[in-house]
Order: structure tokens, then C-alpha cells, then sequence
């Protein structure tokens, strides 16, 4: 069975989660510089097999796209033209940061480690992933 990756966009970083083989546990992956996330992405599908790509979705707290949507529906866009043997959808990521942060602190990590901002971005491409796939019944 092939693996859902999550992607947690940000202009300056990126999050990235996925799925064990069997797509039961979602997992931070690495955050990559937003510059490198392509080639990143590249060089895991020729390693990996994924069949779906979750792009958070955000919004403000209106509903309303937030200012990021204009990279990321190109970024979408790129990812559907050279991949088509996957599904990219958007899903709806208000609050990963704040949850992704509140699980961090209560999990016991040091406070130096949570001041490690990549550390956010992934695992909130996981709290992503793991959304997502309770939404679809997984």
C-alpha cells in the first residue's frame, strides 16, 4: 500500500508528514527550506510510494483564504502536472500550529527544543495528515 504524504506550507519552511507503508500512523517527516520542497519531493517519490498529497489549506478565521493561498495553489498546481499518478488535495489546517505547538510542550520536550520552529512546521504537517485521514475514515 503506498503512503499520504501531508505538506504544511510556508513561504520560508515547509513541514512535511507522512504515513507508515500501511497508512494507518501519520508521523512528522523532515521541514525543508520552501526553495528545496520540489527537489525534496522528487528525490523521496523516486525512494518512496505515495498515492495521495494533502496540501494544508489555509484559511483566516472568516473562512477566507489566507495570504499563502497564492503560493499554494500553483505549488498544487506543478505538483498534479508532474505527478498525475497522485491525488493532491487541500485540506483545511486552522489551528495545526497552535495544536502542533500545545502537543510539543505537554509531550515534555525542552523548552530549547521547542523554540526549534521546524520542528512545528513538521509536526503540524502531521496533525494535517492525521486530520485528513480521520475525515476520510482511515
Amino acid at each position: 500500500m503506498a503512503r499520504l504524504l501531508a505538506i504544511d506550507y510556508g513561504t520560508k519552511r515547509t513541514g512535511l508528514a507522512v504515513t507508515d507503508p500501511l497508512g494507518i500512523i501519520a508521523s512528522p517527516l523532515e521541514t525543508v527550506e520552501t526553495k528545496q520542497l520540489e527537489r525534496f519531493l522528487a528525490d523521496y517519490f523516486s525512494r518512496e510510494e505515495v498515492s495521495t498529497i494533502v496540501v494544508g489549506h489555509p484559511r483566516q478565521m472568516n473562512g477566507e483564504p489566507s495570504e499563502t493561498m497564492r503560493f499554494i495553489q500553483p505549488l498544487m498546481g506543478r505538483l498534479r502536472h508532474a505527478y498525475p499518478d497522485k491525488v493532491v488535495v487541500a485540506y483545511d489546517e486552522r489551528f495545526t500550529s497552535v495544536i502542533a505547538q500545545r502537543t510539543i510542550r505537554e509531550s515534555g520536550i525542552g523548552k530549547m527544543a521547542r523554540r526549534d520552529k521546524s520542528l512545528v512546521d513538521k509536526v503540524s504537517a502531521a496533525i494535517i495528515l492525521q486530520d485528513y485521514m480521520s475525515s476520510q475514515g482511515m
